[in-house]
């Protein structure tokens, strides 16, 4: 795991620079909080709404993260409204809660914008039980939102707003559907259950901090679509907050709200949150737990026993989301792992056909935006494939074939971008032989996504660059047809 954390590849130093610009958004949205004259309770609230503004947006577009990004007030703020002025009726919060929940997880059906503000909608109502809001602080604490979601946005679209440099990232809608046949719909009501269970448990083991329960319960629900991909988010989420609680004891306990060491812990676990959350959901949990010590210490309250509160609540939360998710309209991790290597490998073909219209010498051809759309497509099989591969499955030949699988379309994906790379050589010529190629290519991926055989074939080596990356992608293609074929109990596509 610490080899995955800090020795992972970063192109471009895009995850060094998205943690980089977190830590210098949030810190001057605090500064712009504290020179306004904003209490400790305020300026807690503003890094929180700045932070969310620089981590959840994710629409494909500059202009449309812009536009996300100034919508966050307007889902936040009502919430922390209703949040404060219910913070005396508990019935009639915790009814405002689940639904808070149900809501923002339905929102996602919308896209990166839905589930920016569900999340953001979710997390101000969360922080109002965190800081125990009051109607009284409404005014200041509004004002801290608004600032701080202001001055993030100046640093991320003015100040350093490195995306204009690159191309526009594809995101995947998620596997479609109507009704209760669409998994945001299932997993709205799945989060709501979930997180019904954990606010009753929580608030039996804690009537001051059962929140962190329906917190866990929550993020368990993040950016996953199938019962297996949340059981496992809600594992690394426990392993992530023990550690991290087991690192606060060392170092936030013994700070006693030191303002100079808080400030500085505070800023190493923003970094390390940005840094380490597109690589590993325990290590950003890590930094979560302490960040979270470190505010509780600024407040004069973080004592051992709280610690081991949190990983109770925590705990409670993983459990609340995985009885939903086995209970509640679950949604099979194989048919979600389907739908997404069946995309993957129709990108495999739409990459290659652009890249043979290139070759040919069509203007209009670019298979640039189908390679970034291929690379998104691998990660979220990844994240679907993961509790296969986990170390806790006993299933171990559906987990070899699982990696196998996963090794073979990283090995498409290596193919299809040094086919790219040629492509973009001005000097490359069309070889008469690239479009049986392309053909094969396509009856490859046909017969995969639609049960049938590949007929094996034997092809000669090619010294042209583009055709010797065609047919290692077509024998790639065929080994799939193996793992993906082998009849099992759970096949991983169609058998």
């Amino acid at each position: 795991m610490l080899k995955k954390v800090f020795m992972a590849p970063d192109p471009g130093r895009i995850r060094l620079r998205f943690a980089t610009r977190a830590v210098l958004g949030i810190g001057l949205a605090v500064v712009a909080c504290g020179l306004a004259g904003h209490s400790l309770t305020g300026a807690i609230t503003g890094g929180l709404a700045a932070l969310l503004a620089l981590f959840t947006v994710t629409d494909a577009t500059v202009r449309g993260q812009a536009v996300t990004t100034a919508l966050l007030p307007a889902a936040g703020l009502p919430v922390l409204a209703a949040a404060a002025a219910l913070q005396d009726h508990a019935v009639a919060r915790d009814a405002a809660f689940l639904a808070v929940v149900g809501l923002g997880v339905y929102a996602r059906r919308w896209g990166p914008r839905g589930h920016a503000l569900g999340i953001f909608a979710f997390m101000l109502f969360f922080a109002a039980q965190f800081l125990h809001a009051r109607t009284g602080q409404l005014a200041e604490l509004s004002a801290s939102v608004l600032l701080s979601v202001a001055t993030a946005g100046a640093v991320r679209f003015g100040l350093w707003c490195y995306e204009r440099r690159l191309p526009p990232a594809a995101v995947p809608a998620p596997p479609g559907g109507s009704g209760l046949a669409r998994v945001t719909t299932r997993q709205a009501v799945q989060a709501t259950a979930g997180a019904g269970f954990a606010l009753l448990v929580g608030q039996l083991m804690s009537g001051e901090r059962w929140y962190w329960a329906v917190g866990a319960t929550w993020w368990a629900f993040v950016n996953t679509t199938s019962r297996g991909e949340t059981l496992v988010r809600g594992f690394r989420r426990v392993l992530g907050t023990v550690i991290g609680a087991g690192l606060a004891l060392f170092v936030a306990v013994p700070a006693h709200g030191d303002a100079v060491l808080t400030v500085l812990v505070v800023a190493v676990s923003v970094f390390g949150i940005f840094y380490t959350a597109a690589l590993s959901y325990t290590w950003m949990m890590l930094w979560v737990t302490v960040l979270a010590a470190m505010l509780y210490g600024l407040l004069g309250v973080l004592t051992p026993s709280l610690l081991a509160l949190r990983m109770a609540e925590t705990g409670v939360g993983a459990l609340g989301a995985a009885l939903a998710v086995v209970f509640v309209l679950p949604v099979s991790t194989h048919s979600v792992t389907d739908a997404w290597i069946q995309r993957a490998l129709r990108c495999v073909h739409a990459c290659t056909a652009q890249t043979a219209a290139r070759l040919a010498g069509d203007p209009d051809a670019d298979p640039a935006p189908t390679v970034g759309e291929l690379e998104q497509l691998l990660a979220r099989v990844r994240l679907s494939v993961a509790p296969l591969v986990h170390p806790l499955n006993p299933m171990l030949g559906r987990k070899r074939r699982a990696r196998q699988v996963l090794a073979l379309l990283d090995d498409c994906a290596r193919e299809i971008r040094g086919l790219v790379a040629v492509a973009a050589d001005p000097e490359a010529s069309h070889d008469a032989r690239l479009a049986a190629a392309c053909w094969r290519v396509e009856a490859a991926v046909e017969a995969l996504t639609t049960g049938r055989d590949i007929e094996p074939r034997t092809a000669p080596s090619a010294t042209e660059p583009a055709l010797a990356h065609l047919h290692t992608l077509e024998r790639t293609l065929a080994e799939l047809s193996t793992p993906l074929r082998t009849p099992s109990g759970s096949p991983l596509v169609g058998a």
